[in-house]
């Protein structure tokens, strides 16, 4: 490859335009031995590229890592998914609470406590209240009479109508 079509290349590279395959042909151009002088700085770039590429971990890298959070913290990691649960279980725990509260509350309303400590006042208050049920009752039966009147007297009016067309029917 000639050094112009490089140059073309690298600076395609450098503005970040080229395809996988142009970067390809540039490692290759630039892992073989004789690249132009003008061309090293690029080339001791590319080589360090291919250098890193090439290094990988070791197997004990994780435990290593791991074993020197935790001598730097002092303590055991704490998983992310374990908080989690605990949230959920408190959240729960939350609802269950607050809904006993409201309820209570609300019972509470339905059955105030009592009222009086003498016995012999509160039955005189229930008296009292009795009795105005029971004169409110003794006036809904006098309506309900005059409810019932009216209805025999609706009848009265209608079956003597039913008795005509039965007459004229039979004639």
């Amino acid at each position: 490859m000639d050094s112009k079509h490089v140059e073309a290349l690298l600076e395609k590279y450098w503005n970040g335009d080229t395809s996988l395959e142009e970067e390809a042909q540039l490692r290759a151009f630039f892992a073989q031995g004789n690249v132009p002088a003008s061309l090293q700085s690029a080339a001791s770039l590319f080589r360090y590229f291919q250098q890193e590429q090439q290094k990988k971990l070791a197997p004990s890298f994780d435990a290593r890592v791991t074993k020197s959070i935790r001598q730097r913290q002092g303590g055991k990691i704490i998983r992310m998914v374990n908080l989690v649960n605990v949230a959920r279980i408190a959240a729960g725990v939350l609802v269950i609470v607050a809904a006993g509260y409201l309820i209570r509350q609300e019972v509470s309303k339905m059955y105030p406590e009592d009222t009086y400590s003498d016995p012999k006042v509160a039955f005189e208050e229930t008296k009292k209240a009795l009795m105005m049920i029971s004169k409110s009752f003794g006036k809904a039966q006098q309506e309900a009479g005059k409810i019932k009147m009216f209805n025999e007297a609706e009848e009265k009016i209608q079956s003597p109508k039913a008795d005509d067309t039965e007459q004229k029917a039979s004639i």
